[in-house]
């Protein structure tokens, strides 16, 4: 009878406790939602957020020195090749290296003009559970939520239209003379790395960059909440 009466205070004991557990998530949940949001109105809320963030993201970035006068997401000499970079100017192609730099980020400017259509797709993919985990997440939780579900479509995308940016401005021109001067250097270390695979690596680095700044700034300055939808999610944050 002992027995019985002990394993059925801790069963109870236990069970209160779950209790406790479950009514403190129920009530941070209740909080992180503030009164009157339903799960449809999260995932519409958060929706639009992607989608006013990302537009403007990748617009900034694909206008004219949207990457080359941004130092946020400026690209620069490969960084394989950055002794490359000082040697070069020390041998006086200082010019010669800047203009180099500044038809990668022209390519990478170019590229970013096709992020919006697949920013859209995923997006509009988003769950309620999707929703639920962004909206109680980090600063940028749903830049986060972007790069998972984007970052190999935009990587497929990007690399065509930068190797086509880079043989539109004639990068070898400025390119092959370079890593032909430094390779004649004596005791380098002979480089010449892919500039496709560097620029579609960094211009997606940097439009996500451009991202996670927009959401922080829904998520914490009422003047970016430009929709009824994005006040009423983000308001009570």
């Amino acid at each position: 009878m002992k027995k019985f009466l002990l394993l059925a205070f801790l069963l109870s004991s236990l069970f209160s406790k779950a209790q406790i557990d479950i009514n403190n998530i129920l009530n941070t949940v209740n909080n992180s939602l503030g009164s009157g949001l339903s799960n449809a109105d999260i995932t519409k809320g958060l929706k639009e957020a992607l989608n006013v963030g990302s537009k403007n993201a990748s617009t900034k970035a694909s206008k004219t020195d949207g990457f080359y006068k941004n130092n946020l997401i400026k690209i620069p000499f490969p960084s394989d090749a950055r002794d490359m970079r000082s040697t070069l100017v020390n041998l006086g192609m200082k010019r010669q290296v800047e203009e180099f730099e500044k038809q990668l980020n022209r390519a990478a400017e170019d590229a970013a003009k096709k992020a919006a259509p697949i920013f859209l797709s995923a997006i509009t993919s988003m769950t309620i559970n999707d929703g639920l985990t962004i909206l109680k997440g980090k600063d940028d939780e749903a830049t986060q939520y972007l790069r998972k579900s984007t970052t190999a479509q935009l990587s497929k995308e990007f690399r065509p239209v930068i190797a086509a940016s880079l043989k539109k401005v004639q990068i070898t021109k400025y390119w092959n003379p370079l890593f032909s001067t430094y390779n004649k250097v004596p005791f380098v270390k002979k480089v010449n790395p892919s500039l496709d695979d560097f620029v579609t690596q960094r211009a997606i680095e940097g439009l996500f960059k451009l991202v996670a700044i927009e959401e922080t700034k829904i998520r914490k300055d009422p003047a970016a909440r430009v929709s009824d939808i994005l006040k009423k999610v983000f308001g009570g944050k």
